[in-house]
């Protein structure tokens, strides 16, 4: 078999340099496009290969990028059927070239820098492209960020293809429908808006697409980059798009009448419009039973407040009420504090920043050794600022329960949303003790109760729309009685069939 390379050699008059630009510019391609403008806007870009072949008497410039084109699958595809052709049109031998009829360079160079091969006929006004995109890509593997037990393991890649293709596999239906856009002025990542159409709501879509037509940004690395762009309130520490890397969840999602956000090269898929309560809400609530699920729904939403406050209700008890407290538990914590020089609100920041500063060395680090650091360094430090007289031994105690409790909600953003009200009940309990922490309490819910996702009141779950919300709340009730759709999105309300019984 003639090796790709070795076909090159032979059948290529030479390779395109700088110094072509005299002798291509003299190509006739209709007065639009000649080669020599392509490797004028592709200079000093090395992974680039341009040939000018001679294939059956005819002169071919072709362009590609070696970074991004399988030369075998080139070879086979491309030149192997033209050298077979026999004069025939192109267009009849490459049934997958799309012919390039419009003078717009910028979008050539565009489907180019993408992985597609260029074709100029010189002998005709032609310019053929042709998608030979092929490079290696992360297989699909079981999620990092949101784990379960039970349930399907696959999770999205860096792929836009690929993570289609994981919805399709699911939802094998022509109602599925994929809006694609390109965004990013120097990036021009690839965008697909998802959704279920006759179940998702039209105002909601058409909302997602206007706020796409209107991001103007450089580009975008990753999916919380873009979404931060979409949000309503884009100041709020809370997220107003769910976040999830699993297939399933984001069929459930589609299902019920939401729309996805996926992003070529992020693994992640935007889900809007979402709740408050949804945040603490994870996929294997729904391969348990809904008993199980519901417990933990409920842990995980009151940890919320327990890690809020907890350590802010130390501060304010020490420093302004310990009237509150039992004599017996106020003489433990007297002696407890007997020797730590700081008031209370001190103590307590500068324990929290060493957790803060724990769990940023335990990520940045390599797994192995992070792991170490977290545990080692928690054990080493804690029992010696108790010794050491820097803060009390019960302050640890609580100060660990609250950090463990932050991380309980399966949306990561909404754990760094949770430590940053932390800090700010925290720094008010020291100035204004109990009244600044209800203070403050109320200033949480009234700017819950003021956000909205995708023009969705953000705490629709919790104030519910419809009684058949609650079936699948802070409480999820058995499969059989969850028969309508979420109103969150004010879908169509399709009454799912019960299962029958005997």
């Amino acid at each position: 078999m003639v090796k790709p390379t070795d076909w090159w050699r032979k059948h290529a008059d030479k390779v395109l340099s700088s110094h072509d630009g005299d002798r291509l510019s003299h190509s006739d391609h209709g007065g639009r496009i000649t080669p020599a403008m392509i490797k004028e806007r592709l200079e000093q870009v090395d992974d680039l290969s341009s040939f000018s072949l001679t294939i059956n008497g005819e002169h071919v410039h072709a362009f590609f990028l070696d970074t991004m084109v399988d030369t075998a699958e080139l070879y086979e595809t491309i030149f192997l059927p033209l050298q077979r052709a026999d004069g025939r049109n192109p267009l009849d031998v490459l049934p997958f070239a799309q012919p390039h009829e419009s003078d717009d360079v910028s979008a050539l160079l565009n489907n180019l820098l993408r992985g597609h091969t260029v074709l100029f006929f010189q002998d005709r006004p032609l310019i053929l492209q042709i998608n030979t995109f092929h490079v290696e890509h992360r297989s699909i593997s079981k999620s990092e960020n949101e784990s379960t037990v039970l349930g399907p393991q696959d999770s999205f890649v860096e792929m836009l293809e690929i993570n289609i293709s994981l919805l399709r596999r699911r939802i094998a239906s022509p109602k599925l429908k994929v809006v694609a856009y390109t965004k990013g002025t120097e990036t021009h990542n690839r965008i697909a808006v998802i959704y279920m159409e006759d179940i998702a709501n039209a105002e909601n879509v058409e909302r997602v697409k206007r706020r796409i037509d209107n991001v103007e940004y450089q580009g975008f690395v990753g999916m919380p980059v873009l979404k931060q762009m979409l949000e309503d309130k884009p100041y709020s520490p809370f997220p107003q798009f769910g976040l999830s890397n699993r297939p399933d969840n984001a069929t459930a999602a589609l299902l019920d009448g939401r729309i996805l956000i996926l992003l070529n090269g992020s693994p992640d898929a935007a889900i809007c419009p979402t709740s408050f309560l949804e945040m603490f809400s994870s996929p294997e609530d729904f391969y348990n039973r809904w008993s199980t699920a519901s417990l933990l729904r409920i842990i995980r939403f009151f940890g919320l407040f327990i890690t809020i406050l907890l350590t802010s209700s130390y501060v304010s008890v020490l420093t302004y009420h310990p009237e509150m407290l039992p004599p017996a538990l106020l003489t433990i914590l007297s002696e407890s504090r007997s020797r730590v020089p700081f008031p209370p609100v001190v103590e307590v920041m500068i324990i929290e920043l060493i957790i803060e500063i724990l769990r940023e060395a335990g990520i940045r680090m390599p797994t192995k050794i992070g792991q170490t650091i977290g545990i080692v360094g928690g054990i080493v430090i804690g029992t010696a600022s108790v010794q050491a007289g820097l803060a009390s031994n019960i302050l640890i105690v609580l100060v660990s329960v609250s950090a463990l409790l932050s991380f309980v909600p399966p949306n990561f953003l909404m754990s760094n949303a949770i430590r940053l009200v932390r800090y700010a009940f925290i720094l008010i309990a020291g100035v204004l003790g109990m009244y600044g922490q209800m203070l403050m309490l109320a200033f949480l819910f009234a700017h819950l109760l003021e956000l909205t996702s995708l023009g969705t009141p953000y705490m629709t779950a919790g104030v519910p729309r419809k009684w058949t919300d609650l079936m699948n709340g802070l409480v999820r009730m058995p499969m059989k009685y969850i028969v309508y759709r979420n109103s969150l999105s004010r879908p169509k309300r399709k009454k799912v069939r019960p299962i029958s019984e005997e």
